[in-house]
């Protein structure tokens, strides 16, 4: 499973580098809305035994959604990050009180605060600069991927087993602790005040944990281990950015607090 994961994780990166500097900014951006529709349609999954003409309406919502956000000015964009802010701040408290009944629809209105806010920072992090976009993704990769071996190490303590059984708090701190060699070596490349800097990434990638908790959440709500089979060894979309989801976000508008934008 290591190896299938490794192999989809490298086709992975060289398809986002394709995207990222190869095809014009206009088509990136699209790619990247295409690939949160295919996330609408995993998540229209979560909202029970409807049919598929359910899963095409809630798809064809956030798409009008996704369109409204490619055309919206700034005002808008501060908005729903702001929105997004709350939200996940309400979330991280809803995971810990898990499990409880999740109605349906708190299941619609949630999809599109996890959906819309992310397409919504992704694009604000593009256009602003490829580095800011791919900082984020290395934040989210570097708490993933220290989270993993450090569980696989020295997991022994359950972060949240009602959500995730597999998920250590050995691990997040492993990856926390990698984020933070990913925060201090960039830091000092860009000559940013650490004091600063290293504790905002830190609580970027630390929200990227409540980020996959939440969706897992809806996914053991609806009784899937798995939103999708997309990436083979990885599940589906929502599986690759249950945690961007939450970063993102944080990342967008805490650049404007720190004014480093």
């Amino acid at each position: 499973m290591l190896k299938l994961r490794v192999i989809t994780s490298i086709i992975a990166l060289l398809a986002i580098g394709v995207v990222l500097f190869v095809l014009p900014a206009g088509y990136a951006e699209v790619i990247i809305g295409l690939l949160l529709v295919a996330g609408a349609w995993e998540w229209s999954g979560f909202l029970g035994l409807f049919g598929n003409a359910v899963r095409v309406l809630y798809t064809a919502i956030v798409i009008a959604c996704l369109a409204f956000v490619y055309f919206a000015g700034p005002e808008v964009t501060g908005t729903i990050l702001t929105v997004s802010f709350i939200w996940w701040f309400v979330a991280f408290i809803w995971t810990l009180f898990y499990p409880t009944n999740i109605a349906l629809p708190v299941r619609w209105v949630c999809g599109l605060l996890v959906l819309v806010p992310l397409y919504t920072a992704l694009v604000f992090l593009f256009r602003l600069g490829v580095d800011y976009l791919l900082f984020t993704l290395m934040i989210v990769w570097a708490a993933d991927a220290g989270a993993y071996f450090a569980g696989k190490s020295f997991g022994r303590v359950k972060l949240a087993p009602a959500i995730s059984p597999g998920k250590t708090w050995e691990g997040v701190i492993g990856g926390l602790l990698l984020v933070a060699v990913l925060a201090i070596g960039v830091g000092i490349w860009r000559d940013l005040n650490i004091a600063v800097f290293l504790p905002f990434v830190l609580a970027v990638g630390a929200l990227s944990v409540v980020g996959d908790l939440t969706v897992s959440m809806f996914k053991r709500t609806a009784g899937l281990k798995d939103s999708g089979s997309l990436f083979p060894g990885h599940g589906g979309v929502l599986d690759r950015i249950d945690s961007v989801s939450a970063a993102a976000p944080l990342f967008a508008l805490g650049l404007g607090w720190l004014g480093l934008v």
